[in-house]
């Protein structure tokens, strides 16, 4: 992480999210950029823990499942055939795209979220699961998604805000959503670091995350 006293670096093509501490501004990471070392596990850039292929929806309700598991080989075993395996903040999870409440065995079902905001499902589409460590305080700039993105934190209080309102929740499990297109802010509130996971779907052949300048926040999440 590359930290800067001055305005926030905005990178080309699209490919970067920056991430801010004030009065401070963090370089931040593409979504393309997977996880290595302690990324994502302290206070800094997210980085990328799995992409995976979903191919074409079913125009049924869809949900991010998400279990723990012991260990990767007992994970692998229940896998199915588009889950993706994490290991993370000492765990080890199995992520994946379907239906409420999931049939895999031997597994911590922790979380059904849902239902994921979907306009459309013509077309194939992916799945990038993020890390992330915010700091109280600590804020992404506007961007936008090319699909719907979910949150799911192990820690720490999120507010989420866009030009439609804002969204705050808090504790451990707690989980956000935000449909394909408005701007959007994420910070991290209360007084312990925010960890958790981001699911971004989007259709194939669109960028997952594009900052933009077309609208400016105003300020609605809680300082503490």
């Amino acid at each position: 992480m590359i930290w800067m006293s001055s305005k926030p670096l905005v990178v080309s093509l699209g490919l970067y999210a920056l991430f801010a501490l004030t009065p401070m501004a963090a370089h931040a990471q593409a979504t393309s950029r997977t996880c290595s070392g302690q990324a994502g596990e302290t206070p800094g850039p997210a980085c990328l823990v799995a992409h995976q292929a979903l191919g074409a929806l079913p125009p049924t309700p869809l949900y991010w499942n998400i279990y723990a598991f012991t260990d990767v080989q007992t994970a692998e075993r229940a896998k199915p055939p588009h889950g993706a395996i994490v290991q993370a903040f000492g765990k080890v999870w199995l992520f994946d795209v379907g239906a409420k409440g999931g049939q895999i065995v031997r597994g911590d079902h922790l979380a059904d979220v849902g239902p994921l905001p979907i306009e459309a499902t013509q077309g194939d589409f992916s799945a990038e699961y993020l890390k992330s460590t915010f700091a109280p305080g600590m804020t992404a700039p506007v961007h936008v998604h090319s699909g719907p993105e979910a949150f799911y934190a192990i820690s720490g209080g999120s507010c989420l805000e866009t030009p439609d309102d804002v969204q705050v929740a808090r504790g451990a499990g707690h989980s956000l959503m935000v449909r394909r297109g408005p701007p959007m802010l994420l910070m991290a509130i209360g007084h312990e670091p925010r960890q958790g996971f981001a699911l971004i779907l989007h259709a194939e052949g669109s960028p997952p995350t594009t900052l933009t300048s077309a609208w400016t926040p105003k300020g609605l999440c809680p300082r503490e």
